[in-house]
């Protein structure tokens, strides 16, 4: 209280404690200067709060007698409400759940929350998705009935569309209504699947169904389909990953029961995470700055990220994160699961993901659609081009959000930004200099001086085992820096949600988690063009193959079976066991 909370409170920031039941007590007592006697008359409720304010001599300040709120004897502090009215208020609710027909179903939230837009598309979302409900009733296929008053003699009205292909588009979608499923003809999953009927349509020309050099693509583009990314973000790669990763196998006492548990991970690490996925990832949305919850899936990830850490007996020391809510969640989720909560997490808004102006919440398909694909490319993918800035007065600018406002120290004032706002106000308003747009350069100019001047020093060199939760872009730069990877190729590398990728500190290389399925990582993930430059070999510091990497996936460029393989194969299944 004397030292840090009152502090904070004589520099005017709101302060919100959470603790126990005997340490508020303390507290309190100290506030109010309760006796030692009277203390003991004082009970804090569970889980509700409890409001202080101060005059400018730090002395509580006592709530008028005509308002009726909610206090308890010795104490100034005042009860958000009445104590048991809560718990009151749950059971009643409670009761009606189970009394009122479909009332959790209707009344309910999401378990996580929704940004307006979010909500705004999972709302379209579930609109389209009253197609599977109206299939019961319509027959799609049924012709509408015409009494030739509108013209072509009666018959029914004859479309015109300017691809052939577009016919197939919307026959394979009447089939999909007569069996009850949903038709979105623009989604990328109805146009994979009219791709394929078509054998394989690319750029809008329809490939032989044998041409394996336009419909194949390297090791983990097929399967990035299942993992929640948009058609951009999987994009084919041009180049065959060459260089395997290093997979750990998992401990032997997890296949080996009566073997001792695994040991723990005493050495230096570095381990880093891509957040899970949020719903603006889902739903093919520009994130940037905006601060995204985790959508369900992305805490699934976060928590199986956890629990394979700790199958691998992972501990940690400190932890870094962004200021972005996404980051944050991630390592809470990864730290529950190893029972890690207390850890010391330090945040940085220089590990914020890129800033990407005025496409902030915006959709990737209708930037393409309107800007066309090579400026699209330029603005996600290029190195040193950033994208529209955002306005001084627009909701996506940084300097419009308390947090950066208030915080945020480690930059230059604006001289702009400053003479913009003491204008509006009115009154002397100093700025700092915050981004309005950045390239992937300008988010790397950020990222890798943090991590080689403050966590470098102040953590790795002192022998502390490290955990960076962050956002794509932000990795990029650490990777490309831990990693070497060219500036011309940094572009191409894809960061997996949720995936926890292990840099050796002596080895120089990243490690990946055996996850027990005997799945290879780079058929399930998208590392893209660049992986090569990520899963170089990794070898001791005398040369020799580092022994962790006792996994070894290969490919059917690597191996093919011939006739005379598959005939000892069937003879050994046949073989009694």
């Amino acid at each position: 209280w004397e030292q840090k909370i009152k502090h904070e409170l004589r520099i005017g920031r709101n302060v919100m404690v959470v603790a126990h039941a005997n340490t508020l007590r303390g507290l309190v007592k100290t506030i109010d200067g309760i006796g030692d006697d009277e203390i003991q008359e004082v009970a804090i409720p569970t889980g509700i709060p409890v409001i202080y304010k101060f005059n400018d001599e730090m002395v509580p300040i006592i709530p008028p007698s005509e308002k009726k709120e909610a206090r308890q004897a010795h104490m100034k502090g005042v009860f958000m409400e009445k104590p048991g009215l809560l718990k009151e208020a749950l059971k009643r609710e409670a009761d009606w759940m189970d009394q009122v027909p479909d009332y959790n179903g209707t009344l309910s939230r999401t378990k996580t929350p929704m940004t307006p837009l979010e909500r705004s598309l999972a709302k379209l979302k579930a609109e389209r998705e009253l197609g599977e409900w109206a299939g019961q009733f319509i027959d799609p296929t049924a012709m509408d009935e015409d009494d030739g008053n509108d013209g072509n003699m009666g018959k029914p009205v004859q479309y015109l569309v300017e691809h052939e292909e577009e016919d197939t588009v919307w026959e394979m979608g009447m089939k999909e209504l007569v069996q009850g499923k949903q038709f979105d003809p623009d989604g990328p999953a109805f146009r994979q699947q009219e791709d394929n009927a078509n054998g394989g349509i690319t750029n809008g020309k329809v490939n032989g169904g044998g041409s394996s050099s336009t419909t194949t693509a390297a090791a983990g583009t097929s399967t990035a389909a299942t993992t929640g990314e948009t058609t951009d973000d999987k994009e084919a790669l041009s180049t065959e990953v060459s260089n395997f990763p290093c997979i750990t196998s998992l401990p032997s006492q997890l296949t080996i029961p009566s073997l001792k548990s695994a040991s723990k991970q005493s050495k230096d690490l570095l381990v880093i995470i891509r957040h899970g996925k949020t719903e603006h990832n889902k739903l093919g949305l520009f994130t940037g700055w905006e601060d995204a919850p985790l959508a369900q899936d992305g805490i699934d990830e976060a928590r199986e990220a956890g629990r394979l850490l700790k199958l691998h007996g992972f501990e940690f020391d400190v932890v870094y994160t962004s200021w972005l809510s996404r980051a944050i969640e991630t390592a809470f989720y990864v730290l529950d699961e190893l029972d890690l909560l207390w850890l010391p997490i330090i945040k940085s808004w220089r590990l914020n993901e890129r800033m990407y102006g005025e496409l902030t919440g915006l959709s990737k398909n209708m930037v393409k659609q309107r800007h066309g694909e090579k400026q699209f490319k330029a603005w996600r993918r290029g190195y040193k081009v950033r994208p529209p800035p955002v306005s001084s007065f627009s909701k996506n600018y940084p300097g419009n959000d308390k947090r950066y406002q208030k915080y945020l120290s480690d930059i230059r004032y604006s001289t702009r930004e400053s003479a913009i706002r003491t204008i509006e106000k009115g009154q002397l308003s100093l700025q700092r200099k915050l981004p309005k747009s950045e390239s992937l350069k300008d988010c790397m100019d950020r990222t890798i001086p943090y991590y080689s001047e403050q966590i470098v020093p102040e953590a790795i060199n002192q022998g502390k085992r490290v955990l960076i939760s962050s956002s794509e872009n932000a990795i990029r730069g650490l990777l490309m820096h831990l990693c070497e990877i060219p500036e011309e190729h940094i572009a191409e590398l894809e960061i997996p949600n949720g995936l926890p990728l292990i840099f050796d500190m002596k080895s120089k290389c990243i490690k990946l988690l055996d996850d027990g399925t005997g799945r290879n990582p780079l058929e399930v993930y998208n590392f893209g063009n660049a992986a090569n430059y990520l899963f170089r070999p990794c070898e001791n510091e005398d040369g020799t193959p580092d022994q962790e990497c006792d996994i070894t996936f290969m490919t059917n460029a690597f191996y093919e079976k011939n006739e005379q393989d598959q005939q000892v194969l069937n003879a050994l299944r046949k073989r009694p066991q």
